[in-house]
């Protein structure tokens, strides 16, 4: 079996993709396993190395190092791949994926913990022939989102400046109200304005919101919260309880559905939609359960569903 580190030199501190080397010659010596390391070059380059390991039929451990995008790369690229499996070292900024794994995560910085660990397999999101393993999000958070990879890019602004301005631009500047047709498992939605639509396997994104604490990542549901056309003084008493998968407690325009397939077709420009922080647009997106599509492999005792909140 093959254990291949992909690691995105451009994540995290300084210094990291030295220390991964280091740790991943570690492993090849303390255990007599043959380990590779590869460097991405680009955007996609993690999806199609790892999308190369898979096709050559070998078993393969594949270690995307970076965060959530080198990982949602990694997973598009063995999705499907019965003898490929991968897992996550976590040097990047937010790191949502691990969230899910609780008081565990802790334990994936460390690939001593992880060569031998069991694999799980994990449900994922089909957008448009893209997967995510947590949040597909359209609408404003996307936007949002969206927004702090544009206002990044200038001078003084570091991650949290452009995420407060890209809030306040998405929030003051533009409409909170979008003209979607949204269909759930093939029944259309009454009302045609909506805020948001979170499509759900995992718990979290941008940054530790998490909009369905009842969503698990191996149970063939996707829990899909629906947020319809809101005020700005509404969509304000309902943010704070939404981050903390409260959303229950606004039910004039905060619903969550349990469906396999979803629709959002756009009467206006595109639909800006974050796959795993990953961005996309497009005027019809459709997104669809993906049942156990990613082998996952991770410390012995961990368990994806380890912050699972039922509702109440």
């Amino acid at each position: 079996m093959k254990h291949v580190f992909i690691i995105n030199p451009t994540a995290g501190k300084k210094g990291c993709t030295a220390e991964l080397m280091s740790m991943a010659k570690g492993l090849a010596a303390g255990h007599g396993l043959d380990v590779d390391c590869i460097l991405t070059k680009r955007p996609g380059h993690a999806m199609e190395t790892a999308r190369n390991l898979a096709q050559s039929g070998e078993e393969v451990r594949v270690y995307a190092c970076g965060g959530d995008g080198t990982m949602n790369e990694a997973a598009n690229g063995i999705a499907g791949y019965g003898n490929a499996a991968m897992t996550c070292i976590p040097v990047g900024t937010g790191n949502d994926f691990l969230k899910n794994f609780g008081d565990k995560a802790g334990l994936f910085s460390d690939a001593e913990n992880l060569w031998d660990g069991p694999v799980l397999p994990l449900d994922a999101i089909d957008c448009n022939g893209r997967l995510a393993l947590t949040v597909a999000c359209s609408g404003f958070d996307a936007q949002v989102a969206d927004g702090v990879h544009t206002y990044g890019k200038l001078p003084l602004l570091g991650g949290q400046g452009s995420y407060i301005v890209s809030l306040g631009v998405n929030f003051l500047l533009r409409s909170l109200r979008h003209h979607w047709t949204v269909t759930v498992d093939g029944e259309r939605l009454p009302q045609d304005s909506f805020v948001l639509v979170a499509v759900c396997n995992g718990r979290y994104y941008g940054g530790g919101f998490m909009p369905a604490a009842e969503a698990r990542m191996d149970d063939g549901i996707l829990n899909t919260l629906v947020v319809r056309g809101a005020s700005r003084a509404t969509f304000l008493r309902l943010v704070g309880d939404y981050s903390v998968g409260r959303y229950y407690k606004f039910p004039e325009i905060a619903q969550c559905y349990t469906a396999k397939e979803i629709r959002i077709e756009s009467h206006e420009g595109p639909v800006v939609t974050c796959l795993d922080g990953e961005i996309t647009r497009s005027k019809q997106v459709a997104l669809r359960l993906s049942e156990k599509k990613v082998q996952f492999f991770g410390p012995a005792g961990c368990d994806p569903n380890a912050t699972f909140r039922p509702l109440p």
